[in-house]
């Protein structure tokens, strides 16, 4: 390595040399090329959010709302993209590290709601990473799918990623090696997606009429099916009509605040600022910012995430899987349901019938629920009886696992081919994920402790995801579809994501943080209205994810809701009783 002092100055001189080709750029085409020439931390951002989440998301999206939910990833990432926007210019306005900015010019309640929430959404986001690994490795690579060989698989998976990680900032060979393996795997999963929109394209399999009527906002999915569903659950007869239409609409209110949070996470406006400090940015790289998060991360993700929804509408939407309804054969191909699948097949049904019986005769179901075993009996003899519409509904919105999801991939590739393909890809997306989440919590973590820059720190942050995430990967939802993790977790996600939003809009505003670089006039007026769209999309979406969540809290006869509900009025009393106590100024 070079003399340190040689390092910092051509460092130095680097950054120079970019302020210089932005302030001398003259012309819309001048900067453009200039722009261009510099863009950076949008593709940081960019890798995690093409990431497990956003993967998964846009596969079970297209599974349960087809084409009509088109539009609620561009949406949610362009609310996203205002909402980043706006960090940078706050972050290079100031030059201030956000967490001890937040704390000491707002309040320091949504700072460290910020920084813990970051910690948690990194915790909670690793499990889905292993979830998918694992389900890539067993389901699609061929591992054997058992228990033991899922320890095993998880093992790898956090020995690669903990390795990457402890030698993360050293620069080695192996890192840069380990970088490109990894960009060549993603970058293989998202060609493929967009090679298997071509291709139907190609074929005149694909109904652009529908497709571009997807892109225009129906908020009417977040309370009714989708209009192709909902012909399948007509034909249902009897109350099982209503039964469908309620799981339906609930599934697809998961799926698109599962996309609506993996668009723009929480962890996502940390990784953003630190990222842009840690290049030695300032005000004069405010456009190229926006710039940078418009063209690197904005159109990217629309594209990709477009091509997700639009194959998996193609091979999954209001289609049976394959082998639950005794269709064996598809082609020349013989087909056998997956264990996982027919579990959740037949839980599925069981829960149609327990929730008939339930809603038609109250008091039967009472005086059965007094003995478990009569209970059981009289939901299998009732199970047994089910119209075939019954059956065929619940194999079209049961939970897939990868060899199902990997089929969206078979217009371009083949079955066979598709299987690895999709393995390989989801496998990189996965590692490259859980890698990223565990560097943003080792810098969230040297923070919180005052250790910025730190790689003890930074290690220890790291680690902490590590371990939980494979702990909880191998303890927690057994009887789900590994890849479905991703809808629980992000629901998770989308709660916290509110105080992010809450905490720029407010440093946005504040005279005393900002000075002369608070926007004024129009442009003030102009952010404002833009920030307020975003923080409006995060809480509406937030509230919706929390009020969804009507289970019992483990070991409490509480539905969770209601837990949250009372933590965030706890938070809100808590923040106003500082703001009131803080002296002007302080």
């Amino acid at each position: 390595m070079g003399n340190p002092s040689t390092e910092s100055v051509s460092i130095e001189e680097k950054l120079e040399q970019d302020r210089k080709l932005i302030l001398e750029a003259r012309g819309p085409g001048a900067k453009l090329k200039a722009f261009l020439r510099l863009s950076g931390p949008g593709w940081l951002q960019s890798a995690i959010t093409l990431g497990g989440g956003s993967l998964a998301g846009g596969l079970f999206l297209g599974h349960m709302a087809g084409y009509s939910a088109m539009w609620v990833q561009p949406l949610a990432m362009l609310m996203g993209v205002i909402m980043l926007s706006a960090i940078g210019y706050v972050t290079l306005s100031t030059g201030e590290r956000p967490f001890d900015a937040i704390n000491r010019h707002i309040n320091p309640v949504l700072g460290w709601g910020w920084i813990v929430a970051t910690m948690l959404a990194n915790m909670v986001w690793c499990m889905p990473q292993y979830g998918l690994g694992t389900a890539a490795l067993q389901e699609n690579l061929g591992i054997p799918d058992t228990d033991s060989w899922r320890l095993v698989a998880t093992g790898i998976l956090a020995l690669v990623a903990g390795v990457v990680v402890w030698f993360y900032n050293t620069g080695s060979k192996g890192i840069q090696i380990f970088e490109i393996i990894i960009k060549v795997m993603v970058a293989i999963i998202v060609l493929s997606f967009v090679g298997v929109v071509l291709a139907l394209a190609v074929a005149g399999d694909l109904p652009w009429g529908r497709i571009f009527a997807g892109l225009v906002p129906n908020f009417g999915l977040l309370f009714s099916p989708a209009a192709t569903l909902m012909e399948s659950i007509e034909t249902v007869p009897g109350l099982g009509a209503q039964f469908w239409t309620d799981y339906v609409v609930g599934g697809q209110r998961d799926r698109m605040i599962t996309v609506a949070a993996t668009a723009v996470g929480i962890n996502m406006t940390f990784l953003l600022p630190y990222s842009m400090l840690a290049r030695k940015w300032d005000k004069d790289f405010r456009g190229m910012a926006i710039f940078d998060l418009a063209t690197a991360l904005f159109l990217p993700f629309i594209v990709v995430t477009a091509c997700i929804v639009i194959a998996a509408t193609h091979q999954l939407h209001n289609q049976p899987a394959p082998g639950l309804l005794n269709d064996t054969e598809i082609g020349e191909e013989v087909v056998v349901a997956d264990p996982g699948v027919v579990v959740r097949f037949e839980r599925l049904l069981n829960n149609r019938v327990l929730w008939e019986l339930q809603t038609a005769e109250p008091e039967l179901h009472a005086q059965l629920a007094e003995d478990p075993e009569a209970l059981a009996a009289a939901v299998a003899e009732r199970r047994q009886a089910l119209p075939d519409e019954d059956l065929r509904l619940a194999a079209i919105v049961v939970d897939r696992d990868a060899w199902d999801l990997a089929r969206a991939l078979e217009p371009l590739t083949g079955s066979l081919v598709a299987q690895y393909v999709f393995g390989a890809g989801v496998l990189g997306v996965a590692l490259s994920t859980l890698v990223i989440l565990m560097v943003i919590n080792g810098f969230a973590f040297a923070e919180m402790f005052g250790k910025p820059g730190s790689l003890f720190y930074n290690r220890l942050g790291a680690l902490v995801v590590l371990v939980i995430g494979a702990v909880g990967s191998l303890t927690l939802w057994q009887d789900e579809a590994r890849y479905f993790l991703v809808i629980p977790t992000s629901v998770f996600g989308m709660m916290l994501a509110p105080i992010a939003y809450l905490a720029f809009f407010a440093m946005m505003n504040n005279p005393r943080l900002m000075g002369n670089h608070m926007p004024s006039g129009a442009r003030r007026v102009c952010w404002n209205i833009l920030m307020g769209l975003a923080v409006a999309f995060a809480v509406v979406a937030a509230c919706l994810a929390l009020w969804s969540q009507d289970r019992p809290f483990p070991g409490t006869g509480i539905e969770t809701r209601f837990l949250g509900i009372g933590v965030i009025v706890f938070l809100v009393a808590l923040a106003t009783v500082i703001h009131c106590r803080r002296r002007p100024g302080g």
